[in-house]
């Protein structure tokens, strides 16, 4: 009988000891050494985690249909737009914000570049460089330079749309040239229209 307590003692104290040695073992530093090791022998570390997920910088490329070696740079000037009936020669610059729109003719930097198959936007103050872009239209000719050569469109359409009108910019199933100006040109203020020239590319060289 004493040796049954005596024994059910023991197993007492040792349950006791493996509990708090558990608990210690759970709240110190040996536990998160033992889980790093177990976690390196299995190459599971965050570390490589972390540098395999984070993806390298790239610079922006042409596709492989562009005409372009590389996409321009924001306020870099493309090209010069030639308006034969007109007799104008305009500088055009990559973006439409005012500091771009201020030197000459901007182009709308989500459409593709001239001579390129979709629809290329060009953007211009009606007080400045367009302002008498009035007096083109159907059948006039838009001849654009850039380093990729010389594209020349021929007007197909003439439109007056609302400001607000997304339809000046969406994708054109051949190289179109779409010409932008504020309407109409004699208005004080902000004008509440756009006039727009379409022209389809006609030669490139």
């Amino acid at each position: 009988m004493k040796k049954r307590r005596t024994g059910k003692l023991v197993l007492l104290s040792l349950s006791v000891a493996v509990i708090a040695f558990g608990l210690w073992f759970s709240g110190s530093n040996a536990f998160k050494f033992m889980k790093g090791y177990l976690l390196f022998k299995t190459e599971q570390t965050e570390p490589k985690q972390v540098l395999a997920s984070k993806p390298e910088k790239e610079e922006p490329k042409p596709s492989h249909n562009s005409l372009y070696l590389k996409a321009p740079e924001q306020g870099e000037m493309i090209g010069n737009l030639s308006i034969p009936k007109l007799e104008a020669n305009l500088p055009i610059y990559h973006g439409t914000d005012e500091d771009e729109l201020e030197k000459g003719v901007g182009h709308f930097a989500g459409s593709v570049l001239p001579g390129e198959k979709d629809n290329s936007v060009l953007s211009g103050h009606r007080d400045t460089v367009f302002r008498r872009l009035g007096e083109v239209g159907k059948g006039d000719l838009l001849v654009v330079s850039t380093e990729a050569g010389e594209f020349t469109y021929k007007i197909r359409k003439v439109r007056i749309v609302d400001a607000d009108d997304r339809t000046v910019i969406v994708p054109k199933p051949r190289p179109t040239l779409t010409v932008t100006t504020c309407y109409p040109f004699d208005f004080i203020g902000d004008a509440p229209q756009r006039y727009i020239l379409v022209a389809d590319l006609i030669k490139s060289s």
